[in-house]
């Protein structure tokens, strides 16, 4: 599918290219979309987008469980823990993304888009009738606030950004101009997405600090209508919404009501929904999906169980070893915890062995590293970092397969063997180093994961066979989030969602500069030349073949480093949801992604049927 999305738009970026040089002019003229490589995919005078029900009815609701608590409303900051869908239901950017395109974006609260063939500079027109919920329009001074106030005191994610944005200034009545530091493509997309807030509602406030005492003001279709911190958010469709009527927003936010329930764990999530106070659950157990989604309300058919594929990379999920602890500085010794990690037994325990393995960072797409040594322009990329280079980055590197059996023998040997060349051995049942230190590690894990928490009582056995015995602390969602930004831990659950397009959110997961940033997403603190010179390929590649070749590069860099211990992979979404809940037949190639459901979904009640 992937492939496919690559092969049309190298073609479109040739003819598209080919009518400039022919035009005799380079492209620096207002546009309604931009995409990271050729043009996008639909034409200015577009209805709506492909994957979207242009005729959709309005009303339902959309009831969904989230395990864990909240404490702050206001996602763009460091400060606290926020229900994540708010950063994306609750705000609107200048650019609106497209979930069936690799990365394209087209005008939202932006009329245009200008940008010179270099990408140098930015430029983005204001519609008119953009507004805020309150009624108030949207301003330039809003915009230029908003990127000023999330770059100095918002969330780390968006420091990087402003950090590169040489000059912001108004070039007209509805238009703001951005000008940049460095060369990278990317970053004119990038700042189509930051979230514009209403400057007047923060004067005399502390954005850094603010929790719950700030309900924000916005331009997105739906509002907070009402909250009961650590219980519930119920997000309500806006009527008077300004943009109900854009080509980009038609067919989209068709639910009336879009509610978040909070529980303490998974299990009484999943009763919550077989009782019906939630209308929608997505399932990452094959195995459960199978043998429990048999209640009554699915034999009566008022449940659909709906399986939505993707073309998206894999991405990483699994246990993350931080490598700032010395018990983890040591590859080898990371090495040892793969091995030890009997991936085959908990897979069968967990899923029946339903779902296969996660084998790198892009894997499930072309951007994902191919098996055996690296060649051609892979090998050329990661050749001068050959010094730096981990065991199999370059020679190809598998991970470790168990034999199914609870005792994993040949695998603990091998982990044994990698403990004693760094420097470890089992003294009197105990593994130590030569010193006689027992070698001894804290899983920080977050109350209410119980699948995780499985999982680690597997891999604690298989530890402890080796003479090796980690302390499991698990802990509520706000103590969590705290360590976890802080870096406080040796090893905890990792998960990164990966895109067709991977860019400068590629320096916040692995970059060596947030490896010292609290609340970077770099938990592991891996510093690696070669994956900062591969992001930074990535960032500057002017073909496909080049911008492959450097992902690739990248994933053995990521894979071979032994940073994450990887479980299963979600090649599909499994969603469990009341029947009147409908999405179109077209889904796109990101399948179920970010805001695709609730957005893209709607309710119809049998009455409604055609």
């Amino acid at each position: 599918m992937m492939a496919d999305f690559f092969r049309r738009r190298t073609f479109r970026s040739a003819i598209f290219a080919a009518a400039l040089v022919q035009a005799g002019f380079a492209w620096a003229a207002p546009q309604h979309g931009i995409a990271m490589y050729g043009e996008p995919a639909l034409p200015p005078d577009f209805d709506h987008l492909p994957y979207t029900n242009p005729d959709a009815p309005k009303g339902g609701r959309l009831v969904t469980g989230e395990t864990g608590g909240f404490d702050s409303l206001n996602p763009h900051i460091l400060k606290g823990t926020v229900p994540w869908q708010l950063r994306f239901l609750a705000y609107e950017s200048l650019m609106g993304r497209s979930w069936d395109e690799p990365f394209t974006l087209y005008g939202l609260l932006a009329e245009s888009v200008e940008t010179g063939p270099n990408r140098g500079w930015v430029e983005f027109t204001l519609r008119p009738e953009a507004k805020f919920s309150d009624g108030s329009p949207v301003t330039v001074e809003d915009v230029m606030w908003s990127y000023e106030i999330l770059g100095t005191e918002g969330h780390p994610r968006y420091r990087g950004t402003w950090q590169k944005i040489e000059k912001m200034e108004q070039t007209g009545p509805r238009s703001v101009r951005f000008t940049f530091t460095e060369d990278d493509r990317e970053l004119a997309l990038i700042i189509g997405m930051r979230p514009i807030l209403k400057k007047a509602q923060w004067e005399g406030k502390d954005f850094a600090s603010s929790g719950l005492d700030v309900i924000p003001i916005a331009t997105a279709p739906y509002v907070i209508d009402d909250f009961e911190p650590g219980r519930f958010v119920s997000l309500k469709r806006n009527p008077d919404y300004w943009g109900k009527d854009l080509p980009f927003m038609k067919g989209q936010a068709n639910l009336d009501e879009i509610r978040m329930e909070f529980f303490g764990d998974g299990t009484v999530q999943f009763e919550a929904f077989k009782a019906g106070a939630l209308t929608a659950i997505r399932e990452n157990n094959a195995e459960k999906w199978q043998t429990q989604y048999d209640f009554p309300a699915v034999e009566r058919g008022d449940v659909v169980k709906s399986e939505i594929a993707h073309g998206r990379p894999t991405g990483m999920t699994g246990f993350v070893m931080n490598t700032r602890r010395g018990a983890f500085s040591d590859w080898r010794v990371r090495a040892a915890m793969l091995h030890a990690f009997n991936f085959e037994y908990i897979n069968e325990t967990m899923t029946g062995s339903k779902q296969p393995r996660i084998d790198s960072y892009f894997s499930n797409s072309e951007l994902g590293m191919k098996a055996g040594p690296a060649t051609g322009r892979v090998r050329a990329l990661l050749e001068p970092f050959a010094d730096t280079l981990l065991p199999g980055a370059l020679d190809g590197y598998a991970l470790p397969e168990g034999d199914g059996s609870a005792r994993n023998r040949r695998n603990l040997r091998a982990a044994m063997a990698l403990m004693n060349e760094a420097g470890w051995s089992v003294q009197d049942g105990v593994m130590k180093n030569a010193e006689g230190r027992p070698f001894r590690f804290e899983i920080v894990l977050a109350q209410g994961s119980s699948e995780e928490q499985s999982i680690i009582d597997i891999f604690v056995q298989a530890l402890t066979r080796m003479g090796i015995a980690p302390q499991v602390t698990v802990i509520d969602s706000a103590q969590y989030n705290e360590r976890v930004n802080a870096f406080d831990f040796d090893m905890t659950f990792f998960r990164r969602g990966l895109s067709l397009s991977p860019g400068n959110e590629q320096r916040l997961y692995w970059g060596s500069e947030a490896a010292d940033q609290p609340g970077s997403r770099n938990l592991m603190g891996m510093k690696s030349p070669a994956a900062d010179a591969m992001i930074d390929v990535l960032l500057n590649a002017t073909s496909q073949e080049e911008f492959i070749a450097a992902s690739r590069a990248l994933d053995r860099v990521l894979t071979t480093g032994r940073y994450v211990i990887p479980i299963y992979q979600w090649n599909i979404s499994r969603i469990a949801h009341v029947k009147e809940l409908r999405y179109p037949p077209h889904v796109p190639v990101y399948g179920d992604w970010i805001d695709w459901m609730p957005n893209a979904w709607w309710w119809q009640d049998e009455d409604q049927e055609q």
